[in-house]
């Protein structure tokens, strides 16, 4: 049965990615590093309906954490009765507590089938090629014509892991900045201490990654990270990140009774400190006036 379910896996995704993933490196140039940076953007832009609709499932279970913490605390003693006022609260707003787990469950053949693939192609050693050689297809002479794949991009080799650490340390900023925007402050003392646990490791971890694997996994994941900070801002703007870095707070004019914006205090008194224009008389004889 799991060679089966492999079998089915690699004919219907993984086959397809891979030959597709080297024929795009022949048009882009026979450059690697620009094929696996188009083919993400093009993966996930392909995959933004899905993104944008758990997005937006994500925003409003957001908005409702202060209503589910009332609901915890009131109902503390009684689960079976929260669970139920929580279901009500979520039919009101019109809220599936799944709609932010399925997209991203459907997504997920897709993300690994990419990152299956460019494990693949790096390959350099004889059993690798041989072990590559096997997901090819045979009618695409120019799928063998590009074997072995350039793998050098920038000031790295896509299948070595980067000396310079600068690959890495973009991986674990962006995922950082990434997970911050996507994370609320919880009022529950655990869950936040949960939250705030896994905004630095995950970041930590892949950055660990980074320094391990091939180049080339830790370029998709900076795009995909980069991409993926876009497609949050464009929903739901920064988001908690904007509690970190104030800067990032769009300025707003104060309602009335506050302070008063800037600009309009100084056209205020531009307009009352300029001297009227004299107007001149108006003479009998001058009828067209």
């Amino acid at each position: 049965m799991p060679e089966l379910i492999g079998n089915v896996w690699d004919v219907i995704i993984l086959n397809p990615m891979i030959n597709i993933l080297i024929v795009l490196t022949k048009v882009l140039f026979n450059n690697l590093g620009l094929t696996i940076i188009a083919l993400t953007i093009l993966i996930r832009a392909l995959t933004y309906p899905l993104t944008r609709k758990q997005l937006l499932a994500s925003r409003k279970m957001q908005e409702l954490q202060p209503k589910i913490a009332e609901i915890q605390k009131k109902y503390a003693k009684d689960k079976q009765r929260a669970a139920k006022e929580q279901m009500a609260l979520f039919k009101e707003a019109g809220v599936s507590p799944t709609g932010c787990v399925v997209p991203m469950l459907t997504q997920m053949p897709i993300w690994l089938a990419l990152y299956q693939s460019i494990i693949r192609v790096l390959a350099t050693g004889p059993e690798q090629l041989l072990g590559l050689s096997r997901h090819l297809y045979v009618s695409w002479n120019v799928v063998f014509e590009q074997i072995p794949l350039p793998s050098h991009f920038l000031w790295f080799d896509l299948g070595m892991a980067d000396t310079r650490l600068i690959l890495p340390l973009l991986v674990g900023i962006s995922m950082w900045i990434q997970q911050k925007m996507s994370t609320p402050n919880n009022p529950d003392p655990q869950q936040q201490a949960n939250a705030t646990m896994m905004l630095w490791m995950m970041p930590a971890m892949f950055t660990f990654f980074s320094l391990s694997f091939p180049s080339g996994l830790a370029l998709y994941w900076v795009t995909s990270n980069i991409i993926s900070i876009v497609m949050q801002y464009y929903v739901s703007g920064w988001g908690p990140l904007a509690d970190t870095f104030k800067f990032l707070k769009k300025k707003e004019v104060a309602p009335a009774g506050g302070v008063v914006d800037t600009k309009l205090v100084v056209k205020k008194d531009t307009t009352q400190t300029t001297t009227p224009k004299t107007e001149k008389r108006k003479q009998p004889w001058m009828f067209w006036k």
